[in-house]
This record gives C-alpha cells, structure tokens and sequence, in this order.
C-alpha cells in the first residue's frame, strides 16, 4: 500500500497515501478500536458546519488568509454535500473530551482543502489541521457546540415523526368515540369508558412528550463556541466568537447565542441532559402505551381482544396462523434502548471534573442513537401498525353488559353496600348488574334506564 510520511508531537508515521485523515487519527484508531461504531451523520455534519463557521469568522477578523478560508470552507460544503463521509474514522469510544474526533475533522478538511490548492495531502504548511482548521478552537469549546447543534439537527425530524403518531392516535380517538367499554383499574373492571377515550390519551401523552422536548431543546441553544481550552478564549479574536456563532446559526437555521458563562458551558452538560432525559419520559410513555395495546389485543379466544392489531408478518415458525404484535414489541425494545442510553449519558453528565467533562463522545453517541432509532421506527409503527387498528365493538359490549362496577352507579341511590351486594350476586350468576336490579326491584325500570343510559355512564353533562 502506498503512504506517505506524517509528523505530530509523538513522532512521525506512515499514513495510507490516499487518506484524507493524518496521524492523530490513525493513532486514535489503533488506540480505540472499541465498538466498530463510527460517528453519526448529524455529529459530523455539526462538527464540519462549525469549522466553516469558524473559517468564516477567521477570514472576517483578518487572522486567516482569504484563499485558504475559501478554500476550507469548499472542502467544508464538500462535505456537507455527502462527499468524503468514509474518512470520519474514529471510533465513538474514544479519547476524553473528543480530541481524537477533533483532530480527524481537522485532518480531512485540510487535506482536502491541500488538493483544492493543488498541494499533496500532509503537506501542511499551506493549510494545517492544528494551525488553520482549528484557528480560534479547541476540542473543549467545539465538542460541546457539535453536541449542541447535533442534537438539534436530529430531533426535528423525531419531533415531526411524533406529531404524526399523535394524529393518528387522535384519529382512532375520533373513529371510535362511540364503542363504549369497561375500564380497568388495577387490571380489574371499572367504571366505563369509550374506547375513543383511551385512544385521546395516547396521543395526549405523546403530545405532552414532545412539547416537552421542544422545550427543553431551547437549552442547546447557547453554545460554547469561542471559550477554547477552559473557557477562557485563548488565542482567539475579540470578535471571533460573537462571528462564529452569528454564522453557525445562519448555516444551521437555530438561534443559536454565546453561552452565559464559558467556563459552565465547559464544566457543565445539563442542558444535554435535560434533552436526554425528555427522551427517557418519551421512552416511558411509548412502553406503557406499547405494553396497552399488547394487552388490548390478547387473544384472540383467550385474551382481551377488544382491538385487533394489523397483521405484519406470521407470528410462529411452528404454530400456524398464529400473529403476534410484533410492532408493539419492537417500540418496546426500541423504547428500553433509549432507557439505558440516557442512564449512560447520566453518568457521564455528572462525570465532569473542574474545568472540562471530558465524557462528551459518550453524551453524544448516546443521545444522538436514541434520536436516531426513535426517528426511524416511530413512523413505521405509526403506519404499520396504530393506522390499521381496529376495533372489536361486539367483545367490548359484551365485556361491559358484565361488568360488576356498573354497580357504582347504583350507589348514590341504594347506598354502597347494596350495590355491593348487587355487584357480587353479578359475578357469582354471571349476569348483568341491570338484570339483578329489575329483578330485586329496588329502583323503578325508568330510573334505572336512565342510570345506565351512555350519558350516565359517561357522566355526560
């Protein structure tokens, strides 16, 4: 294999000739050969953005010659464009504080942009990773703002993907106002309801969730870009930071601002952790609403099978026309991953140590994986799955003429221990609370039509 010569701090190597990273990141390979796993899209793009922010704002304070900030920011839009996206090597278990990932954005932009100018890649002296790419920067201060923009980036797409389940929640809530049914408290019967109802809250409660989100993202808005090693702004412009950001958030769309303190911004990821855990109680409400539709649709001869899930794929390799509600499972699945993940990125949120966390890689690769799996099976269970429900109407009415807690309503007028007796009489003849009533005489027909009338059932006003 041809390869060419590179030199860093440590000492010199051989580096594949066609590469477009150097020798920090091929010593971050050989040191972190960990999970295989390499960064995100919306990671590296966020990561590209910055350093074309920062060429941008380089070349306007006059630190940076003009034909090497143009020829940066090309190989920038490059790629941003899809173009060299092999290259971004490095492993997401990698060095503290993303130094190793750093250096390989920084290695591959200057490299391109030596070709650019026509020069050989490692030959740094015209455009360098260190001197030129990361002018005004530091992992310390890019890391956090990559973060930042990275998960802004991701949760559009999930928070638009959730906006569709809540409507195809509400319309099943819609289609099905009219079916009433027994609920269930404690897994036992209680006092009914609609099958619309619970549909209403479904999609209530991922509504609720992804507004929670698209608060708590308002946090990632300010960035840490332009505090450089500690927070303190070494070797950058006066205005370089103010620059940078205002071009940041012209290139990426969000308003983004300076951050209140640099020297927090460095120590402190709670604004990340805020998102992470928006995630968590989306994750939590995905389960139980998953776990809901499991249970609904059991059966169908020996469970509740008030809903029919549509069927996907066959359910056994040994039982035929058996079909099982494999896309209530896998949101489980999906839902518990996103569990484990934010509990990692807690401890490496509360891992920080004075003046840098340098947990970041995990933070991030943990938070944008949950983003990730969320975004891309949300809209599938939405389609595949909550569109094509149905309801079986007879089974809930038949569940709901037996219903023992329909002696509730009995009890503002006979008092709570007859209704009681009324309930278990029900249960040991298996017959109706209606039907009892009539027989025992204790209200008038009339009255008892209009207490287990749908208005009164509903307690419509």
């Amino acid at each position: 294999m041809a390869t060419r010569k590179e030199i860093d701090p440590l000492g010199e190597r051989e580096i594949p000739k066609n590469a477009y990273f150097g020798i920090q990141t091929l010593r971050a390979t050989e040191n972190f050969p960990v999970s295989g796993i390499k960064a995100p899209l919306p990671f590296i793009k966020a990561y590209v953005l910055i350093k074309k922010s920062a060429a941008v704002a380089n070349s306007q304070v006059g630190w940076l010659d003009q034909k090497v900030a143009k020829a940066i920011i090309e190989a920038c839009d490059e790629i941003l464009a899809g173009k060299l996206l092999d290259q971004f090597v490095v492993d997401v278990f990698q060095a503290g504080a993303g130094t190793s990932f750093n250096m390989n954005v920084n290695e591959v932009i200057a490299n391109r942009a030596l070709e650019i100018f026509g020069k050989q890649k490692g030959d740094y002296k015209l455009v360098g990773p260190n001197d030129h790419v990361n002018m005004g920067q530091s992992t310390n201060d890019t890391f956090p703002t990559a973060l930042h923009v990275s998960v802004l980036m991701a949760l559009q797409p999930l928070l638009g993907a959730l906006d569709g389940l809540v409507g195809a929640f509400e319309e099943l809530g819609k289609k099905n106002a009219h079916v009433l049914k027994s609920g269930r408290t404690h897994l036992q019967d209680a006092v009914p309801v609609t099958v619309g109802q619970e549909f209403s809250a479904y999609g209530s409660a991922i509504a609720d969730a992804s507004a929670e989100l698209r608060k708590r993202q308002e946090n990632l808005h300010a960035v840490a870009l332009g505090g450089t090693a500690t927070g303190t702004g070494a070797n950058t412009h006066p205005d370089y930071k103010r620059l940078a950001i205002v071009e940041l958030a012209k290139q990426t769309g969000f308003p983004l601002k300076p951050a209140k303190n640099n020297f927090e911004a460095l120590q402190s990821h709670r604004p990340a952790q805020s998102v992470s855990s928006g995630l968590k109680e989306l994750a939590l409400e995905l389960i139980r609403i998953a776990n809901d539709l499991r249970l609904l649709a059991s059966g169908p001869t020996t469970g509740f099978n008030e809903i029919t899930l549509p069927p996907v794929q066959p359910g056994s390799s040994i039982m035929p026309g058996k079909v099982n509600p494999v896309m209530a499972e896998c949101l489980d699945m999906v839902a518990f991953q996103v569990i484990g993940n934010d509990l990692a990125t807690s401890m490496a949120v509360q891992a920080g140590q004075l003046e840098l966390n340098v947990m970041m890689p995990a933070i991030a690769y943990n938070m944008l994986f949950s983003i990730q799996i969320l975004s891309n099976y949300i809209p599938v269970f939405t389609e595949k799955c909550v569109k094509g429900i149905t309801v079986n109407e007879k089974r809930c009415e038949q569940y709901l003429e037996k219903n023992p807690s329909l002696a509730t309503l009995l009890a503002p007028k006979i008092g709570y221990l007859e209704a009681a007796k009324i309930a278990k009489q029900a249960q040991a003849e298996n017959r109706t609370i209606k039907e009892i009533a009539l027989e025992k005489k204790l209200l008038k027909p009339a009255d008892l039509e209009k207490i287990f009338s749908r208005k009164n059932l509903l307690n419509e006003q």
